[in-house]
């Protein structure tokens, strides 16, 4: 079986990230409550912008924490936040498509599936380990079903 999970590297630097924001917004609450040297219009204001990057960042985090499993005929989805478990088997793949976007001269490369049940499930090349051996299946198992390849630069 070959199993597809958000790479490491990935959520430890939106971890890092998330932690830094958490660390400006304290000191910025700190400050408030000690020395109060800025208008009260910029406390409010960094509170606010620190606040929805933060939840933004946690929202992004637990979106990709997914899992996915394809071999034997099967794919098996796993969102352990959610507590979902789901196994289709290929028949029950609607659709397949594969987007490739070149930034920077690196290629992004996202693959998303669609269910019967029109569930879909989305996994990409930089933040999902296995990417290319995902896409190599479903391209030999799943040709006819595969939506015709874009490339936007």
């Amino acid at each position: 079986m070959i199993q597809s999970r958000p790479k490491s590297s990935t959520l430890f630097a939106l971890g890092l990230i998330v932690i830094v924001q958490i660390s400006g917004l304290i000191y910025i609450l700190n400050h408030f409550a000690t020395k109060r040297t800025f208008a009260l219009a910029i406390y409010l204001i960094a509170t606010v912008i620190l606040t929805l990057v933060i939840v933004l960042l946690l929202v992004k985090m637990m979106a990709a924490y997914k899992f996915i499993s394809i071999g034997n005929d099967k794919i098996i989805t796993k969102i352990p936040l959610q507590g979902k478990e789901k196994t289709y088997t290929l028949a029950q793949v609607l659709v397949w498509e594969e987007e490739s976007v070149i930034t920077n001269k690196k290629e992004f490369k996202q693959l998303t599936i669609v269910f019967e049940d029109k569930s879909s499930f989305t996994i990409s090349n930089h933040e999902h380990l296995n990417y290319d051996e995902f896409s190599k299946y479903l391209h030999k198992k799943l040709p006819k079903k595969k939506i015709a390849e874009r490339k936007k630069s």
